[in-house]
């Protein structure tokens, strides 16, 4: 049986990718944001990828938070966000959140992406990247 061997082109595509994965890494984060309902998870969710803050928004619902607000410990069923996006974003993205969330406090927690499949940070980065203006 004849071994194959990987072509020039092949080999320069991992190698390429095997470059790009550590910054992607770097590059990439987890947002965290909850809200009060499914529809405005929807809403915020739906703006932020429309608007290429964010690549993808994962909506976990229900989801049961206990929390201390002005001096009293408060339970209320929330729906999480679950948001992929750019570092260099987090500024924009905290803005648009505050902008488009029913709570005076909205959580936003930004947790690094230490791993992942190179040719999901890729498209994550891609997706988020600002679009160009047609030739």
């Amino acid at each position: 049986m004849k071994r194959r061997t990987p072509t020039k082109r092949a080999r320069a595509a991992r190698t390429r990718q095997a470059r790009r994965a550590p910054t992607a890494g770097r590059d990439a984060v987890v947002a965290l944001s909850t809200a009060g309902s499914r529809g405005e998870a929807e809403r915020i969710a739906t703006a932020l990828v429309d608007e290429r803050l964010a690549a993808c928004v994962n909506l976990v619902a229900p989801l049961t938070s206990i929390y201390r607000w002005q001096g009293a410990v408060e339970r209320a069923e929330e729906t999480l966000l679950v948001i992929k996006t750019r570092r260099a974003l987090v500024p924009r993205l905290g803005a648009r959140v505050q902008e488009l969330h029913s709570y005076d406090v909205p959580e936003l927690v930004v947790l690094p992406i230490v791993a992942g499949a190179a040719s999901y940070l890729a498209w994550l980065l891609g997706e988020t990247r600002p679009e160009r203006a047609p030739r």
